[in-house]
């Protein structure tokens, strides 16, 4: 039996380019008959939704490319400071004068954005202080607008609202500052916030520093 089918084997082998030829020949006449009886299936034709979907798709990918500056409001100032860890939210005060007078007096109402330092839509630092208190008896509850910064971790999320959009932050880190090297850098090419506590601005005094960088904003 082996025999006859190594006979068989050696005979197709010898005349491998003609079975090769029949084969080939057998597959086109298939195909031609397929084309004929309308068996082959066919690329789906485009619909007219489907294009407008698409060309709409790649409309929107380019105006987002175009204008970036659809991602910020038309409010430059911060008004409302929250940390949803920390289950609070502050006012923001933008006074418009650097007199220590003026900033301690804005502290009395909420926490304030040091008006040297980037705005809302600037790609800059924005600085925020506020008071920080741990008496048990606190008349004044801004004088503990930024209790419990210093629990902050990274990854947490701020968000600061203007008039008209929402600004979220990441935080990157918090370090306790000594007095003798308490100071902000503001740096200007990022869209950055510093958060930092004090009694009065300006004074040498040991305080929490919070560094966060922006990562998304939308309409309120």
């Amino acid at each position: 039996m082996f025999r006859a089918f190594d006979r068989m084997f050696l005979n197709i082998w010898g005349r491998k380019f003609t079975f090769f030829g029949v084969f080939m020949v057998v597959v086109i006449i298939t195909y031609a008959v397929l084309v004929i009886v309308d068996f082959v299936p066919e690329e789906p034709e485009k619909t007219a939704e489907t294009s407008a979907d698409a060309e709409s798709a790649v409309s929107i990918e380019d105006a987002r490319e175009i204008d970036p500056a659809e991602r910020f409001g038309s409010d430059r100032t911060p008004d409302k400071i929250i940390f949803d860890t920390l289950d609070k939210e502050v006012a923001v005060l933008n006074p418009a004068s650097s007199d220590i007078n003026t900033l301690d007096n804005a502290l009395l109402s909420g926490v304030v954005r040091h008006p040297d330092s980037a705005d809302l839509l600037d790609k800059g630092t924005m600085f925020l202080f506020g008071h920080s208190s741990y008496l048990p008896v606190v008349h004044n509850k801004n004088f503990q607008a930024f209790n419990g910064i210093q629990n902050l971790k990274w990854g947490d999320k701020i968000r600061v609202q203007s008039g008209d959009f929402e600004y979220v932050y990441r935080v990157d880190r918090e370090y306790e500052a000594k007095a003798s090297t308490a100071s902000v850098e503001l740096i200007e090419g990022t869209s950055r916030l510093i958060l930092s506590t004090c009694d009065t601005f300006g004074a040498k005094e040991d305080r929490f520093i919070v560094e966060a960088t922006l990562i998304d904003s939308y309409p309120i």
